[in-house]
């Protein structure tokens, strides 16, 4: 069984949509920029992927928030759908929710209602949408919506579901992972040896996910199966075990071999555990299986987009079958040690046809998840 994705929309530092964010990654260009939401003198990180939408000197409430209905509203009127969701569920991934607007009242006064806290109460204002759920599930939030909404169509709930993630940088995050990282990273740079651990980046993506066929308008791709899994191994490091139980079960779902996948939109979130982890299990699981998939790692040039980030790699991995392109891994000069043999895509972009993506995304906790998407020809 197949869904097909007929809407897609995303925004993030890069771009305002999924086209120029994808443009910007295979030109590869430099895109982190000195921190502007908080104070740089209390933190020794002086850089983040930020949104630039805040007026000078300030920040202010519902970023998020304001991100994510516009995501949902390009992703539907992409996929020839009104903007009446009363009928159609909607699922949200995040990993802060609105805490940066919580931040915002309970230092400076900013005037934040309780009920603006649930994304659910902008997108009823918006969308008239009467079924919405939030899932905190970390870097892996979207992917596991993802899983959701193909299981609610599969199961005759809905025709129609959208799975959307958004997250703006909170201080009390940014200021957690620059205590708890060892190294102060400069830049987000995914497998190579100067990676020293993870920085924030800002966006939203959001994808129309409907019954095979169903739909009004052009198909993008096609998900053919979501495997997911919460090992709860360690709070922060990886488990390689349970990040290869998720990927062979996303394999076993959609029904590909390794030797099938052709595109690999790997998690990379530039943390040395992180990154070793992901390259052993996938250099144990594409072994033997020919030339093996390309590679690359989005969060280089965007940053980490925490629960969003999932669903941003989908997109761009949509982009990257349609377009025969695989945007490089910015910055990567000298690849780990356990990266040796993977086709990450370095220097420039890397040409060829593309057919099925595989989409990582592994969160603390050990909260995996895998996504399967096949090119719509």
């Amino acid at each position: 069984m197949t869904w097909d994705v007929t809407g897609m929309a995303a925004v993030a530092n890069i771009g305002a949509s999924p086209e120029e964010i994808f443009a910007v990654l295979c030109a590869g260009q430099e895109s982190r920029t000195p921190l502007k939401a908080f104070d740089p003198e209390k933190y020794r990180a002086a850089y983040a992927y930020e949104i630039d939408d805040r007026p000078a000197g300030g920040d202010i409430p519902r970023r998020a928030t304001r991100w994510l209905t516009a995501v949902v509203r390009q992703a539907v009127a992409d996929a020839g759908l009104g903007e009446d969701l009363s009928q159609i569920p909607v699922l949200v991934g995040t990993t802060m929710r609105e805490q940066r607007s919580l931040e915002l009242w309970w230092r400076d006064g900013v005037e934040v209602a309780l009920e603006d806290l649930h994304f659910g109460t902008a997108l009823k204002a918006a969308f008239g949408a009467s079924t919405t759920y939030t899932f905190a599930n970390a870097c892996s939030a979207t992917l596991y919506a993802l899983g959701l909404a193909t299981d609610m169509i599969e199961a005759g709930t809905a025709d129609t579901v959208v799975v959307a993630g958004t997250d703006a940088a909170t201080e009390s995050g940014f200021g957690t992972l620059d205590r708890v990282q060892n190294g102060i990273p400069e830049a987000l740079r995914p497998f190579d040896a100067t990676h020293k651990g993870m920085l924030m980046g800002e966006g939203a993506a959001a994808v129309v996910v409907q019954r095979a066929g169903t739909g009004s308008g052009p198909v993008h791709a096609r998900v053919r199966g979501v495997g997911m899994n919460c090992d709860a191994h360690h709070a922060t490091a990886p488990d390689p075990d349970g990040i290869t139980r998720a990927v062979l079960d996303a394999h076993r779902r959609a029904g590909v071999r390794a030797r099938d996948i052709d595109l690999v939109m790997l998690h990379g979130s530039g943390t040395p555990r992180n990154d070793a982890a992901e390259a052993g299990v996938l250099r144990r699981i594409f072994d033997g299986a020919g030339p093996g998939p390309r590679m690359t790692a989005v969060k280089a040039m965007t940053g980490h987009t925490l629960g969003g980030s999932g669903l941003l790699s989908l997109v761009m991995a949509v982009l990257a079958m349609r377009e025969g392109t695989v945007p490089p891994v910015l910055g990567l000069t000298n690849p780990i040690p356990e990266a040796a043999g993977l086709g990450l895509v370095r220097g420039v972009p890397a040409a060829g046809p593309l057919a099925i993506a595989q989409i990582d995304a592994f969160g603390f906790g050990g909260i995996n998840a895998v996504a399967i998407v096949e090119a719509a020809r």
